[in-house]
């Protein structure tokens, strides 16, 4: 059986990058093997993608070109045992998978002990991804090649953007953009909150909400602006806007966001740990 990808792991992240790779045709689903514990989630994937599921994690590591690992950080040793190159199932060992790790926390040399000869790959993108409008940060191992370098973030390319960082940078990448999009939507909803207490209906408050933090990213991007260059053009003298930021300084609002990060950043590390 002639497997390009194989992912361990079929939940959100895991079917938000394989939904993406099928709708590109960057692979056929019938080069695609997915191994997911969960039954009625192998069916979805199954039927919903056309690729072929087991739950066998071991089966997939024996015929995959590269091996994507989206699990939870917490079971990972436990599914590496099963992963590792020494498992016996492979029948040329000098074709070993490029493993891509998703998990947070879990840094290379983990990896790399991990799977022994195997070239490693340490990702992590977020859950925009989901509609190909992620960022993905990848950080490769000792012995990855270029063209395997380029062959992974071509996989990563399909859910939006990527940048390459140090392996040291891994932990803050994954409390800022891991973490972040939660962040956003805690905004969304308080700015539609906010609305609503304003007296707006709450579809239109969250519509309004929504739509707003959208376009300034997109104004953002678009216009190459500093935020704080568009923050002071909304911003006139004695006007509304200043009202509404002065009480946000109050309440502390850049720093609780600035801690926040470096809260899930420190939570990354200790997961590695553990």
């Amino acid at each position: 059986m002639a497997i390009k990808l194989g992912i361990v792991g079929g939940g959100v992240m895991g079917e938000a990058l394989l939904s993406r790779l099928i709708a590109q045709q960057l692979y056929r689903p019938e080069d695609v093997l997915v191994s997911e514990p969960q039954a009625h989630q192998r069916d979805l994937l199954s039927q919903k993608y056309g690729v072929q599921v087991t739950s066998n994690n071991r089966a997939v590591a024996a015929v995959s070109d590269i091996l994507l690992l989206a699990i939870k950080p917490q079971v990972f040793e436990a599914v590496a045992i099963e992963l590792a190159e020494d498992n016996g199932e492979r029948p040329d060992k000098e074709l070993l998978p490029v493993v891509v790790s998703i998990l947070a926390g879990v840094s290379l040399s983990k990896l790399e002990a991990a799977f022994g000869r195997q070239p490693v790959i340490r990702a992590m993108p977020n859950t925009p991804a989901t509609v190909g409008a992620g960022i993905t940060a990848i950080a490769p191992g000792k012995t990855v090649s270029k063209s395997q370098m380029e062959q992974v973030i071509s996989i990563f390319q399909s859910v939006g953007e990527v940048v390459e960082v140090s392996e040291s940078l891994m932990d803050a990448v994954t409390g800022l953009s891991g973490s972040g999009p939660a962040y956003v939507a805690i905004l969304i909803e308080a700015l539609a909150d906010g609305g609503v207490a304003a007296g707006l209906p709450r579809a239109i408050a969250s519509q309004l909400a929504l739509s707003t933090v959208l376009g300034t990213a997109q104004l953002l991007q678009q216009s190459e602006l500093h935020p704080a260059q568009l923050k002071d053009r909304v911003t006139s003298p004695g006007g509304t806007t200043i009202a509404g930021i002065a009480e946000l300084e109050r309440a502390g609002f850049r720093s609780a966001l600035i801690e926040a990060v470096l809260a899930a950043k420190e939570r990354s590390r200790q997961l590695g740990q553990g």
